[in-house]
């Protein structure tokens, strides 16, 4: 009885410790996760095969609610914010979020994820502060040139950008992104297309442009739909784990 005794306080203990080292571990790093247009649940539902409803019909930052448990799973801070109104915001101040965002936070070594428009975003962000960046990924997502909005991206790529269903000429998709390059070539980048993607004409341009670049990039296919969060998870939880042990 008494060894019993005994060996239930040993194990109590270092199941303590266990407890306190899991709270105070040093985060692996932090992930920023930046969404592309506002979706509705409605559109989100029928990819991800879900019943997902919110206030106002959009998912925001809750497009990566399926990707973040594995990221946290790995010690990984996350941070997942909706972007303000595309009605009454641009992309200016989309950027300026995320960098008020990751100052407010004092977050350093930040892998920078852009999602579709969002790929607009991070550039903006890295642009700005590159010494807080340590890779940007972006995810089927729009690559800028200087001077391009997302959608001339669209018209380069051969297709008109209002033929896409739900996507509209809102300030923050129609402003002209202007940025030096030289300040974001040094960062490390990555690329997932999608290769089920509805939005190939966009990710066709971004392909090209990471040909010319070369080592500078990372480059994987997945295949997914332009939603990887939606339709393949899992799949694209573990490519996003690989971007941070690069």
């Amino acid at each position: 009885m008494k060894k019993t005794v005994i060996l239930t306080i040993v194990l109590l203990m270092i199941l303590a410790s266990l407890t306190v080292f899991a709270m105070t571990a040093k985060p692996a790093g932090t992930y920023v996760l930046v969404h592309g247009g506002n979706m509705s649940t409605e559109t989100w539902n029928k990819l991800a095969k879900s019943n997902v409803y919110t206030p106002d019909g959009k998912m925001g930052g809750r497009v990566w609610d399926s990707i973040i448990p594995a990221l946290k799973a790995h010690n990984y801070r996350v941070f997942a914010p909706t972007l303000k109104d595309e009605h009454s915001s641009n992309l200016t101040g989309h950027i300026e979020q995320i960098c008020t965002l990751i100052t407010e936070n004092d977050l350093k070594d930040v892998i920078l994820v852009g999602h579709s428009y969002g790929g607009m975003v991070i550039t903006g962000v890295a642009a700005k502060m590159p010494d807080r960046i340590s890779r940007l990924v972006y995810v089927d997502a729009a690559l800028p040139d200087p001077g391009q909005s997302l959608f001339d991206i669209i018209v380069s790529g051969g297709r008109d950008p209002l033929s896409f269903a739900g996507l509209e000429s809102a300030a923050p998709y129609v402003e002209k992104l202007q940025f030096d390059p030289p300040q974001i070539k040094p960062l490390p980048k990555t690329y997932i297309l999608c290769t089920e993607s509805e939005f190939a004409a966009v990710t066709h341009v971004a392909r090209q442009k990471i040909a010319a670049a070369g080592k500078e990039w990372t480059y994987f296919e997945l295949p997914s739909s332009h939603v990887p969060m939606a339709s393949m998870p899992e799949q694209f939880s573990q490519l996003l784990l690989e971007t941070g042990i690069q």
